[in-house]
């Protein structure tokens, strides 16, 4: 399977996306100015408990307090809060566990109000998200993540990823690790470590460790409340979860992440480092490589099902869960046959694919229940929920699926870190709401621009357009580009963008500076 990650960086927003053979599978969007990331350290102070929750509410800088259950606070939260106690007061020097004493572990079905007070300060960790109306949800319970390896403070154990099955291994690298982690600290060994050499893993651990150490430092300041460390940014998030020899290309738009991932690749993959190139063309990058397309078609209520000759999904939202159907279209005969039978398992397999396609686009969690086609052969129903389960193994959120149940209906939990993706596929009608210019206005306020701008703008010009709106302006010999052209003596290169609404337009220069915009 091919690989490419593009990444588009417009104005203080990145958008991030994942291509498998061409089509998209993953897109995140990340402000440059982020408050929360899952995986941040803070520094937070306890506002308010709810001992009827079991749960304190948590002040990390938010309009939202952020929420903290009793269950997160984890085995050693007695252990965190002497250190950062310690650490705060100077008594804790450096960021060494080596010789610091471990407290009393906490009961696990003990309550809030025993071991937390108002106004007390917390070390913690995001694990999800602003959803909606909620605050961030919290942890006590610290892990660093690197490409290989997961840091765990206040742990003696060293733990295999359980997809690692080759005993061998498994002792080669529990082995290796128990021989360089430092002292007062556990790790998870990643699948990903599998196969990779003492270099590579001795370098992952002593970039966690720098890690610890720079929370530490900020700790030391006792501002609360306060980040403490960030996570990667997400293009070196995604590198470092997924990055493998499947990736053949990661494009960007933008010189210094271009940098970044370079030095981050040389670290990791120091001989696949050029993979990685710098996008420098009028077309905006997500245009050109097709993601903008792919999100109208991809997202919406109805989603048509790739080679199923007219099967589609529809996949509606209710407060309390997803349910996707899954329809034939013309797909089935009204007969049943054995070769009907057989096609409902093809089609349902198809389904599936694409389901879990949209479950990783989207990023939908929670419960989430799908009707596919009715098979009545036991065997198919076993082959579909085999093949769905084969699909969602690559998704890297957690995620349970059941088994078929008697109605034919397949039910899976996937784990929501932040709100689901909502894009907007349908336009406003004009015709219906407001009031809007007349496109002819529209198209002489264009040409106005394009008047004023060539007295001051000597380099080439790029007319940023909705697709109906470029077919107009460049049809025919005659077209009014090229009238434009003959008026003006100024060529002016039209763009199609997917994204824009009707009317919407924005002029740019050859150094991609916005000269002007327009949107309804």
């Amino acid at each position: 399977m091919k690989k490419e990650l593009i990444i588009s960086h417009e104005g203080e927003q990145s958008k991030i996306a994942l291509l498998e053979d061409g089509r998209l599978f993953e897109l995140h969007e990340q402000e440059d100015k982020s408050e929360f990331v899952v995986g941040d350290l803070f520094i937070g102070k306890v506002k308010k408990l709810a001992p009827n929750l079991n749960a304190a509410f948590v002040s990390i800088g938010y309009e939202k307090d952020a929420f903290l259950h009793y269950q997160d606070l984890g085995p050693q939260f007695l252990t965190y809060k002497k250190f950062l106690q310690d650490t705060v007061s100077k008594r804790q020097h450096n960021s060494s566990l080596k010789n610091f004493e471990i407290q009393k572990e906490i009961h696990k079905n003990g309550t809030i109000d025993k071991v937390l007070a108002k106004d007390d300060s917390v070390i913690l960790q995001i694990t999800k998200e602003p959803i909606s109306t909620k605050g961030p949800r919290i942890s006590t319970q610290i892990s660093l993540t690197g490409r290989f390896l997961v840091l765990i403070p206040f742990d003696k154990s060293v733990s295999i990823s359980k997809k690692i099955s080759n005993s061998e291994e498994k002792e080669r690298l529990k082995t290796l690790i128990e021989s360089i982690k430092p002292e007062g600290f556990g790790v998870i060994i990643r699948t990903v470590a599998e196969g990779k050499k003492v270099a590579e893993l001795h370098n992952d651990m002593n970039q966690l460790i720098q890690k610890w150490e720079t929370a530490f430092k900020n700790l030391q300041k006792n501002k609360v409340p306060s980040r403490v460390l960030s996570e990667e940014d997400k293009a070196s998030s995604i590198l470092r979860d997924n990055f493998n020899a499947d990736f053949v290309s990661i494009i960007c738009d933008d010189e210094q992440m271009v940098d970044d991932m370079r030095n981050y690749i040389e670290v990791i993959a120091p001989e696949r480092k050029n993979i990685v190139q710098f996008y420098d063309k009028p077309i905006p990058l997500m245009e050109y490589y097709n993601v903008e397309k792919q999100m109208k078609q991809s997202f919406g209520k109805h989603v048509n099902i790739p080679s199923s000759k007219g099967a589609y999904l529809v996949i509606e939202h209710t407060e309390a869960l997803h349910v996707i159907d899954v329809n034939s279209g013309n797909n089935l005969s009204s007969g049943a046959g054995s070769s009907n039978k057989e096609h409902a398992l093809t089609v349902n397999k198809m389904a599936a694919t694409e389901i879990a396609r949209q479950l990783r686009l989207r990023d939908m969690g929670g419960i989430i229940v799908v009707d596919f086609i009715d098979m009545i052969n036991a065997d198919h129903r076993r082959d579909l929920y085999e093949h769905f389960k084969a699909e969602m193994s690559r998704d890297k959120a957690r995620h349970k699926i059941l088994p078929p149940s008697k109605f034919g209906l397949i039910q899976l939990t996937r784990q929501r870190t932040k709100p689901e993706k909502v894009i907007k596929t349908k336009e406003d009608n004009p015709n219906i709401d407001g009031e809007i210019l007349a496109p002819i206005v529209v198209v002489e306020r264009m040409e106005e621009v394009i008047r004023n701008l060539i007295q001051t703008e000597k380099g080439k010009l790029f007319l940023h357009v909705h697709p109906f709106v470029e077919a107009y302006l460049t049809k025919g010999l005659r077209s009014i580009q090229m009238k434009w052209y003959l008026k003006y003596k100024k060529w002016v290169t039209i763009i199609p963008r997917d994204s824009f609404k009707y009317l919407e337009y924005k002029m740019v220069n050859s150094k991609k500076e916005e000269l002007m915009s327009y949107s309804n």
